[in-house]
């Protein structure tokens, strides 16, 4: 989930360019709502309208593009007439850029349509928390993760993130929800592309601000106190001489780490490591594999971790499922409880293990098993011997896990999930099995997207 924007949104008046129409002149329809996904949604002599970019109660001229589910996608003209809260966005590459797509909404609107999307997702699953905690936000310039994409071009390389719609790249020159240091680096990263790609090529760029190893080391700075974490992702291995001018770039752009990958699901090469970095999940120093998954912020993660510890109370044994590097694992063992991490990751449950062992203060040594939980989650028998089962899976959820939770006796579950839709189904499936939805706390650390964090708790 990126931070990614254009200046933004037309204003009244202004025009501006779309993709082809597939048929049809433009509509002035008035946007009823903001739906699930972001998009302004009005009714039209052809239907139902998704239309990007704008807010409740706009007068809007629109073209519609395409079939989009029960109605038609189509593309914003001229705003008319403003909403009561359309606001004009804080990034200028709002519009273009292909991440944030809800900066154009005042501070009230946008809360209350991010609240919404959870509570709309949980009634269409017939579930009522006890409690739902108010939205917890994170600030802006504050995600320290981000992968962008960067193609090189007759006048350089352009580094960013992908259009809304297509595969262009939109140039980041500033980012109102990047780290700072993350985009003080893009120029120089745009100049190192602009010699290593070939004309026409591409590549992805993972970049993290990470903590280093030692104390009072939580922002990131100075020599050995964590820093930026690059991986380069490209088919070809590199070369001596690409070798060669990337450490020098690790050098003097002060990396702490700087690694290649052939893809995705490549693992990473690391060509430059100039110090340890990783992750301080409850204040217990991990060290992340390159471009290994951790929160998107700071703040989000220690927001999950409490609402965590909240949940599991007085209990003492506890599974962490989907544990990665153990975002949640070693706050508990730093607490005492008996945590047994399962992931599919190798590399993470190394790194978490390795965590444990050296953590000072002693914790609790949790015990590891790699396991993919999409294909054979944990059966009931299995999960019957822990307290608290905490799952945090990717965003399709987790829903043969789920099914294998409602059959146990597990008396707390707690889920941590990305995706409030995924999630609702699989709060479905625990509800059939006997649990109630006990509280339910959503954390906006995707600032001005669709997605949002959240944690639940479920009790039998």
């Amino acid at each position: 989930m990126s931070g990614r924007r254009q200046r933004g949104g037309p204003r009244r008046g202004v025009r501006r360019q779309g993709p082809a129409s597939v048929g049809g002149p433009p509509l002035e329809v008035l946007i009823e709502a903001v739906g699930a996904h972001g998009d302004g949604v009005a009714e039209s002599s052809r239907g139902r309208l998704y239309v990007p970019l704008t807010a409740a109660g706009d007068r809007v001229r629109v073209q519609p593009l395409q079939r989009h589910g029960d109605g038609l996608l189509a593309e914003l003209v001229e705003v008319l007439e403003s909403g009561p809260g359309r606001v004009r966005p804080p990034c200028p590459h709002f519009g273009r850029c292909g991440g944030c797509s809800l900066q154009h909404l005042d501070e009230a609107a946008y809360g209350a349509w991010k609240e919404q999307r959870l509570d709309r997702a949980l009634a269409r699953a017939g579930l009522v928390p006890d409690v739902r905690d108010p939205l917890l936000r994170v600030p802006p310039g504050s995600r320290r993760r981000a992968t962008l994409s960067a193609v090189r071009t007759g006048a350089g390389a352009v580094l960013g993130f992908t259009v809304r719609r297509g595969h262009e790249v939109a140039g980041l020159t500033v980012c109102t929800v990047l780290e700072p240091r993350i985009v003080a680096l893009m120029p120089e990263l745009r100049r190192l592309l602009a010699r290593l790609l070939s004309p026409g090529g591409r590549c992805d760029v993972t970049v993290a601000l990470l903590d280093g190893d030692g104390d009072g080391e939580r922002e990131g700075e100075g020599g050995s106190c964590g820093g930026l974490d690059v991986v380069l992702e490209w088919p070809e291995p590199p070369g001596l001489p690409a070798r060669e001018a990337l450490a020098a770039f690790a050098a003097g752009a002060d990396l702490a780490r700087l690694s290649w990958r052939a893809g995705p699901e490549a693992p990473a090469e690391p060509l430059a490591q100039r110090r340890p970095v990783g992750a301080r999940p409850g204040e217990v120093f991990v060290a992340t594999p390159p471009a290994g998954f951790l929160q998107a912020t700071r703040a989000g993660e220690a927001a999950l971790i409490a609402a965590v510890r909240a949940g599991v109370g007085e209990a003492r044994t506890a599974a962490d499922l989907y544990a990665g590097v153990g975002t949640f694992t070693l706050p508990l063992a730093r607490d005492g409880f008996r945590v047994h991490a399962v992931d599919a990751d190798e590399a993470a449950l190394q790194a978490l293990d390795a965590a444990a062992r050296r953590a000072r203060p002693p914790v609790t040594l949790p015990t590891t098993d790699r396991r993919d939980l999409a294909a054979r989650p944990l059966a009931d028998a299995e999960l019957n011997r822990f307290e608290v089962v905490i799952f945090d899976p990717p965003r399709a959820g987790a829903a043969a896990q789920a099914e294998a939770l409602a059959r146990s006796r597990v008396p707390t579950v707690i889920a941590v999930s990305c995706n409030p839709d995924s999630f609702a189904r699989d709060a479905r499936i625990l509800a059939s099995g006997g649990y109630r939805l006990a509280r339910v706390t959503p954390v906006d650390q995707f600032l001005w997207s669709a997605h949002l964090e959240l944690a639940a708790c479920f009790r039998r």
